[in-house]
C-alpha cells in the first residue's frame, strides 16, 4: 500500500549539512502495527512527516497504491493528508475554544461531509475511545489521557487508511501509556499503524513490526515487506472548508477571548462612530438647508412676465466708474427703462417650457390674465361677486378696475405638478378641514398661522362676515360661487356696447357655467411658508387656463378685437390700452405669468440653463427674459454643506486607517498565538486559502461587530447632541442619522479589517505544518 523508494532529505544550515533521511526505502503492509526507533536526530520523525505529507523530501518517491507522488500539488497532499491519513501527536493538538466534539469533527468538515454523517461519525469515534460521556465537554476539562483519546478519535474519524503516531505516550504515565497503546494496537487491524518511540519495551509489547533508525537510514527492521502494489484508480477528493466554516470557527475564538474582542471592537469602532456623528450632522444641516431652499423657491420662484427686468443691461452702465468730463447734459432713458424688457411670450415658447425634464422641477404654474365673471348667492339670491367685473345697474363699466385685478375672486393662484397631483399644497400647507382640491373647479381657502382668513374672500363666495367673526369649518366647507363664461355673462346693447346682464339665476343655470365650491381650508405647515399664496382664496392655474378657453371665441372678444374703441365705454383706447382690455376679456393666449418652482438650488440652476438655451443665437429682442429672485442665496449656500462633510469625513476618515493597521497587529497577534493550530488544520488536510479564510473571516467578523457597534453608538450620541443643538441653535432633530450610511459604514468597516488582516492572513497560510506542529 505504501512503498518509500530511496528517499533523501537533507537541511542546510550554513556550511553544515545534516542528513535526516539518506536514501530510506522501505515498504509497509495494508494492515499492521509498525514501531519507529532510534535516537533524538536519527530522521525518524522526518520519516514519519514525509509519510504523512507534512514535509516534502527532497529526491526519491512516495508511492501509494501504486501511485508516484512526484506529481502531487499541494491541494493533492493537502486531500491526501484528510482523506488517508490521520495524526496522533505526543502533545495532543487540541483545538483549545472548539468542543471535544468539534474538534473531531475538524477533519471531516474540511472533506465536506453533510453535517449529519460527521456528527454521527464523530460520535461513534469517541465512543469507541471510551469518551462517550465527554464528547461535549472542552479539552480543559480532560485529563491528559483523555486529551489523547480525542486525538485519537480525530484521527479515526475520517476512517483514514493509515494512522501516524509520533510519541504517543510521552506526556503519559505508565497506566495511561499501556491503554492508549492497547487502543492503537486494536486500530492497527484494520490499517496500517506507523509508530515513532523512544521506549523499546513498549514498542516490543504492542507492535508487530520494528524499525530501527539511525543517522538517517534504517539499520534493522524486524519483519521486512518487499511487496509492490499495482497502479490502481487511486484518486484523492479534495478538501473544501465554506465562508460558513470558517466564520464559526473564527466566531468561537473570538469568543474564548470576550474582553480582548470588546476592546478591539470598541478600538476599531471610533472612526466608524465618528464619521456616523459627521455623517449625521450633516445629513440633518442637509435637510435644513433643502427645506430653506425648497422654501425659498417655493415662495421666490424662477418667473417669467410679459414685462422683465434685464439685469445685463443694467449691470453694464454700472460697470462705468469714471466720470464725464463734457460741459453738458444729456437726456437719456433712466437705468430702469433700460433694464425694462418685453417678453414675446408665445406659444411655441411655452410648450418649450412645458418640454422642460421633469427632475429639474414638478411644478410649473402658467396663469392667464382673463378676468372671471363670478356669481355668488346671498340670502338666497343670487348677486355679482365684489371683485368681479362690473355693477349690473351700470350703463358703462369702470375698466380700469377691472383690469387692476388678474384673478376676478382677489385670491392666489397654486401650480397642479406635471403628474396632474397636488405636491405644491401637499409640501406646504396641510389641511385644517375638508380635503386638497381634486379638479380644477375645486378651491381652497388659506388660513395664516393664526387661523384668519381674509374678509374678501369670503364675501366673494356670499358669506358675510365682519371682524374677528368665528366660523365652524362646516360653515365654509361646501360654499359655492359661479363662474360665468363672456356669452352668458354680457349681453349687448342696441348701440353695440356690451354690458353685464343682471338675469343672475338665469346666468347661474346655464350650460356653460362652471360651480367654484370651497373643498378645503389649508394652512402653512411651517412658518417658512407664510406668504406663499395670499390669505384668502386659493385655486389651480388650470382653473385659468379653462377660462381663456371658454372665452377666446365670446362675442366681446371678437367685438372688441374689430374695435378701436372700448366696447364697453365707447371711449377711444391705444394699442397697449386695447391688448390690455383683450387679454383682461380672454382673447389673449399669451399667459401673465409662467412661474416655475425647482425644488432646490442645484435644479433651479438646471432651470436657468434650460432656459438660457431657448436664447441662444436670437437677437435681444427676441429673447426671454426670466426673474431669478432666488439667485444670490443659491450662490452663498451651493455646496457649501457638501464641502464642509467632505473635509470632516476626510479627517475622520484617518482614524479608520488607523484603525486598519490596528486590526493588522492583532490580526498578526493571533497568527503567532495561533501557530499551532494552523498546523493542525494542515494536518487534517486544511488547504492555504483555508487558512487565509478562517483569518479572513475573524477579521471580517471584527469588522462587522465594530461597525455595528460604532453605528449604535452613534446613534445613541445623536439624542444628547440634538437636545445641546436645539438649545443652543434652536433648531431641532438636526443630527439625523442616514439609514443607508449606517448600512454603508459598516460595509466599509468590515472592507477596510479584511484588508488590513488579508497580509497577515497569507502568512498563517503560508506556515510550514511540521514547523508549526512543534510550536509551544
Amino acid at each position: 500500500m505504501l512503498e518509500l523508494k530511496h528517499l533523501k532529505k537533507y537541511y542546510k544550515v550554513g556550511e553544515t549539512t545534516t542528513k535526516a533521511l539518506d536514501d530510506v526505502s522501505v515498504s509497509f503492509r495494508n494492515q499492521e502495527f509498525v514501531a519507529i526507533l532510534g535516537p533524538s536526530g536519527s530522521g525518524k520523525t522526518t520519516m514519519l512527516n514525509m509519510i504523512g505529507g507534512l514535509d516534502r523530501y527532497d529526491s526519491g518517491n512516495l508511492v501509494i497504491e501504486g501511485k508516484s507522488t512526484d506529481d502531487f500539488k499541494d491541494s493533492d497532499w493537502d486531500a491526501y493528508r484528510n482523506n488517508s491519513v490521520g495524526f496522533i501527536f505526543q502533545s495532543y493538538n487540541i483545538i483549545g475554544h472548539l468542543s471535544i466534539i468539534d474538534n473531531v469533527e475538524m477533519g471531516m468538515t474540511l472533506s465536506g461531509m453533510s453535517g449529519e454523517e460527521k456528527k454521527r461519525r464523530a460520535k461513534d469515534a469517541l465512543i469507541r475511545v471510551g469518551l462517550e460521556k465527554h464528547m461535549n465537554k472542552r479539552p480543559n476539562q480532560l485529563s491528559g489521557g483523555q486529551m489523547q483519546r480525542v486525538a485519537i478519535a480525530r484521527a479515526i474519524a475520517n476512517d483514514p487508511e493509515i494512522l501516524l503516531a509520533d510519541e504517543p505516550t510521552g506526556a503519559l504515565d505508565s497506566e495511561t501509556s499501556d491503554e492508549i497503546m492497547q487502543l492503537i494496537k486494536e486500530l492497527s487491524k484494520e490499517r496500517l499503524v506507523v509508530m515513532v518511540t523512544h521506549n523499546p519495551e513498549l514498542a516490543r509489547q504492542y507492535a508487530d513490526r520494528i524499525i530501527e533508525f539511525a543517522d538517517g537510514k534504517i539499520q534493522t527492521d524486524s519483519n521486512p515487506y518487499n511487496g509492490h502494489d499495482e497502479v490502481t484508480n487511486f484518486k484523492l477528493k479534495h478538501t473544501k472548508m465554506s465562508y460558513w466554516t470558517a466564520l464559526k470557527l473564527s466566531f468561537k475564538n473570538i469568543m474564548t477571548k470576550k474582553g480582548r474582542t470588546f476592546l478591539t471592537v470598541f478600538a476599531s469602532s471610533i472612526g466608524i462612530i465618528s464619521i456616523a456623528i459627521v455623517l449625521a450632522l450633516s445629513n440633518g444641516f442637509q435637510k435644513q438647508i433643502d427645506q430653506t431652499q425648497s422654501d425659498t423657491m417655493a415662495s421666490m420662484p424662477v418667473s417669467i412676465g410679459a414685462v422683465a427686468s434685464d439685469s445685463s443691461a443694467a449691470m453694464t452702465d454700472s460697470q462705468n466708474s469714471s466720470f464725464s468730463k463734457h460741459k453738458y447734459v444729456e437726456a437719456d432713458l433712466s437705468k430702469s427703462d433700460k433694464a425694462q424688457h418685453v417678453n414675446k411670450i408665445d406659444s411655441k415658447y411655452l410648450d418649450y417650457v412645458k418640454k422642460m425634464p421633469k427632475k429639474y422641477t414638478k411644478n410649473i404654474a402658467v396663469t392667464y390674465s382673463t378676468g372671471m365673471n363670478l356669481i355668488s348667492q346671498k340670502d338666497g339670491k343670487w348677486q355679482t361677486v365684489k371683485f368681479s367685473n362690473a355693477d349690473p345697474d351700470a350703463k358703462t363699466v369702470d375698466t380700469s378696475s377691472m383690469m387692476a385685478s388678474v384673478t376676478g375672486v382677489g385670491g392666489s393662484v397654486y401650480p397642479i405638478d406635471r403628474d396632474g397631483n397636488q405636491s405644491f399644497l401637499k409640501k406646504n400647507y396641510h389641511v385644517l378641514s375638508g380635503s386638497y382640491p381634486k379638479k380644477a373647479t375645486d378651491v381652497v381657502l388659506i388660513a395664516d398661522r393664526d387661523n384668519k382668513i381674509s374678509i374678501s374672500a369670503l364675501k366673494n363666495f356670499g358669506i358675510t362676515a365682519k371682524t374677528n367673526q368665528k366660523f365652524d369649518y362646516n360653515q365654509l366647507i361646501g360654499k359655492t360661487a359661479k363662474l360665468v363664461t363672456n356669452n352668458t355673462y354680457y349681453k349687448k346693447l342696441p348701440t353695440g356696447n356690451y354690458v353685464p346682464s343682471d338675469r343672475y339665476a338665469s346666468m347661474a343655470n346655464a350650460k356653460d357655467t362652471k360651480t367654484l365650491k370651497v373643498v378645503g381650508i389649508l394652512r402653512v405647515k411651517s412658518k417658512n411658508s407664510d406668504g406663499l399664496l395670499s390669505n384668502g382664496i386659493a385655486y389651480s392655474d388650470q382653473l385659468t387656463k379653462s377660462v381663456y378657453e371658454d372665452n377666446k371665441d365670446s362675442d366681446i372678444v371678437k367685438a372688441q378685437a374689430a374695435s378701436k374703441k372700448n366696447i364697453m365705454t365707447g371711449e377711444t383706447m391705444d394699442a397697449s390700452t386695447k391688448n390690455q382690455m383683450l387679454t383682461m376679456l380672454g382673447g389673449s393666449e399669451t399667459p401673465s405669468t409662467i412661474q416655475i418652482y425647482p425644488s432646490n438650488f442645484k435644479k433651479k440652476d438646471r432651470v436657468l440653463d434650460y432656459l438660457d438655451k431657448y436664447n441662444d443665437g436670437k437677437k435681444k429682442a427676441d429673447q426671454i427674459v426670466y426673474t431669478d429672485m432666488a439667485g444670490s442665496i443659491s450662490k452663498l449656500t451651493g455646496g457649501m454643506m457638501d464641502a464642509i462633510t467632505y473635509v470632516l469625513v476626510a479627517f475622520t476618515g484617518i482614524s479608520l486607517v488607523t484603525s486598519m493597521i490596528m486590526i493588522a497587529i492583532i490580526t498578526y497577534t493571533s497568527v503567532i498565538e495561533r501557530t499551532k493550530e494552523i498546523g493542525v488544520l494542515k494536518a487534517l488536510g486544511a488547504r492555504k486559502k483555508d487558512i487565509t479564510r478562517v483569518f479572513d473571516a475573524e477579521t471580517a467578523i471584527l469588522g462587522i461587530g465594530s461597525g455595528l457597534f460604532g453605528i449604535v453608538v452613534a446613534w445613541l450620541c445623536t439624542f444628547p447632541i440634538n437636545v445641546v443643538l436645539e438649545k443652543m441653535t434652536g433648531l431641532s432633530g438636526v443630527s439625523q442619522l442616514n439609514p443607508v450610511h449606517a448600512i454603508l459604514l459598516v460595509i466599509v468597516s468590515a472592507v477596510l479589517t479584511i484588508l488590513g488582516g488579508h497580509i497577515p492572513a497569507r502568512m498563517a497560510a503560508k506556515k510550514d505544518a511540521a514547523i508549526a506542529l512543534r510550536t509551544e
